[in-house]
């Protein structure tokens, strides 16, 4: 049948197939004198044929069977499928996926077609192929029952014909009724819940309360409790977003009010769940994100003013009563600074002697020199963050460089504009220093931004002596705040994470986080760099972080992972005595 052809000419962006190009070969072309046992046999061998994916040819093969059925099959498409779905059994393996193949096929064939073909003869017949898989005879999983069902739309009183052919007509279908709901108790039964909220949809069948619920709630089967109580209709919507209300799942609950139109009885719910995410957006640093979740929605607004205030980012609150002139928040409560400060790690418990603004080149020759006379050092980069989605990252902004007595910060947008050469020269001689070890946090996503960001520099392109923190703890947990707590006892303060790293001059909030950034690396390594921390903080081992350090990385393209490039074991042991 020519599948690798078939596969390259199907076009799966658009479900759409040239249906001028032949696909009749062999045995298809005319289907009058083929056998269902036959065409799944061919069927077979095509899927078996060919080197593409296993789902291009899926794509490919249902395309052709969608359309092969056009060519006369016996006694009609409908029926030959329901055929089809009797022999399919007995190959096994590829049954079930052959199944939903030729019943989506003919879905779709079923949809162009004007004429009813033999689709209402075939009704009785998929109801009595539904009666054999339940009765075991015939066998295929509910999911081949369900969608069977709703192909071929069968209704009760298809499946009363069956189960009594010679009866008078019981316009209640008693029989076919009480047949399908033993089967769906048998669904529910397994918590296969999803099929049998289809058939009780299916077959309109409203026997189950709020304890049904319930059940789906607790089995985590989310999306057949919504499906069912949509079904059942308003009422049971209401005690579904009142269960996840009372279960604190404010997302599942805003988004079955807002699809049903059920805001009036649930008021609260639209702010609490507004409030939940800007919370978790504040908790991350993405307070420009937090902003624009608001809409300029008052409310929302004075509670993410709230949270920056229990944050004690005080140059966010009157950024935003600026902003949006809220008022009434001058005189609120503030976290005392003893409070906070206990909360999270300062720069003047590391000992820090300094922190030193650099944007000229005095200070620029300063700061290399001090470095120079380090064996050990700290990096740490920011960048403005870019919430456009598809868009480019933002130019690094600043550089932290940290020893153990000093930080010093660098305005690379500033250097790069007046004095590139000399900005080059000087990172060059610390980032590709041998005698300095440089400590870094997730460091290869700084070394990418700072390549993009000025790919003219030759510095940002060779690193010596790296050692990523991170690698060194098997499992490490809140990022460098939560390494900071496990290490020194006390974490850091991310609420400045992402805030605007491009204006000038920062505040003195912006300094000391990026400060500590780096300046927290020294200090958690002089922590480990004795082999007396566990590495998995229960003592179940030592720290190897001799062995994670990158002696020498080129960062013009990706290195997989875990490759290194290892200096002499002399030069290694050199520098690390300290």
């Amino acid at each position: 049948m020519g599948l690798e052809e078939r596969a390259a000419t199907y076009n799966s962006q658009n479900g759409k197939c040239n249906q001028t190009f032949t696909i009749c070969k062999h045995g298809f072309t005319d289907l009058s004198h083929i056998s269902p046992l036959v065409f799944i046999y061919l069927l077979k061998e095509c899927y078996l044929i060919g080197t593409c994916k296993a789902t291009k040819k899926f794509r490919a093969l249902q395309e052709q069977v969608h359309l092969v059925l056009r060519n006369d099959p016996q006694p009609g498409p409908a029926t030959f499928v329901i055929q089809c779905l009797y022999v399919l059994p007995i190959f096994d393996l590829y049954s079930e996926g052959f199944s939903h193949l030729i019943i989506s096929a003919l879905r779709r064939f079923l949809k162009e077609e004007t004429s009813g073909g033999d689709s209402l003869e075939a009704k009785d017949l998929a109801a009595q192929l539904f009666l054999d898989i339940v009765g075991g005879s015939v066998n295929h999983d509910e999911r081949i029952v369900e969608k069977m069902l709703e192909v071929f739309d069968v209704q009760l009183e298809n499946i009363e014909k069956v189960l009594c052919p010679n009866a008078i007509n019981d316009s209640n279908f008693s029989m076919a009724t009480k047949f399908v709901e033993d089967y769906i108790y048998q669904l529910i039964e397994s918590q296969t819940y999803m099929t049998a909220v289809t058939l009780l949809a299916h077959f309109s069948i409203r026997q189950s309360g709020e304890s049904f619920l319930l059940c789906m709630i607790e089995s985590q089967q989310l999306k057949a409790a919504e499906k069912w109580a949509t079904f059942i209709g308003k009422p049971m919507l209401c005690v579904l977003v009142q269960e996840y209300v009372d279960r604190n799942m404010l997302k599942d609950a805003y988004e079955i009010i807002h699809k049903n139109n059920l805001r009036q009885e649930f008021p609260d719910v639209y702010h609490k769940y507004k409030e939940s995410s800007l919370k978790k957006l504040a908790e991350k640093g993405c307070w420009d994100v937090a902003e624009a979740k608001t809409k300029s929605n008052r409310q929302l607004l004075e509670y993410l003013v709230y949270l920056a205030m229990e944050a004690g980012y005080s140059e966010k609150v009157d950024e935003l009563c600026d902003r949006y002139s809220l008022k009434g928040f001058l005189n609120a409560k503030v976290p005392e600074p003893s409070l906070l400060h206990s909360r999270y790690l300062h720069l003047d418990e590391l000992v820090v002697e300094g922190v030193i603004w650099v944007d000229e080149v005095d200070a620029l020759h300063k700061a290399t020199c001090h470095f120079e006379e380090c064996k050990v050092v700290g990096l740490d980069c920011e960048w403005k963050p870019n919430y456009v989605k598809g868009c480019k990252p933002n130019k690094v902004s600043i550089m932290q460089i940290a020893s153990d007595k000093m930080v010093f910060i660098l305005d690379l947008i500033k250097l790069y504009e007046d004095v590139p050469d000399v900005l080059d020269d000087s990172l060059t001689r610390i980032l590709q220093s041998p005698r300095i070890l440089k400590l870094g946090y997730n460091f290869q996503c700084d070394m990418r931004q700072l390549a993009q960001s000025y790919e003219e520099l030759e510095c940002f392109k060779h690193y010596q002596m790296l050692l990523d923190i991170q690698n060194v703890f098997k499992e490490p947990r809140g990022g460098l705040s939560g390494l900071a707590k496990k290490i020194l006892g006390v974490g850091l303060n991310k609420t400045r994470r992402n805030s605007n790293w491009e204006q000038r001059p920062l505040t003195p909030n912006q300094l000391e986080y990026a400060a500590l950034d780096a300046a927290v690396l020294v200090h958690i390594f002089g922590h480990v760099r004795g082999h007396s921390q566990p590495a998995d903080g229960e003592g179940h081992g030592k720290l190897e972080w001799k062995s994670c350090i990158v002696s020498d990385m080129n960062n013009i393209k990706k290195s997989k992972k875990g490759s290194r490039k290892e200096s002499s074991e002399a030069q290694t042991k050199e520098h690390l005595a300290i």
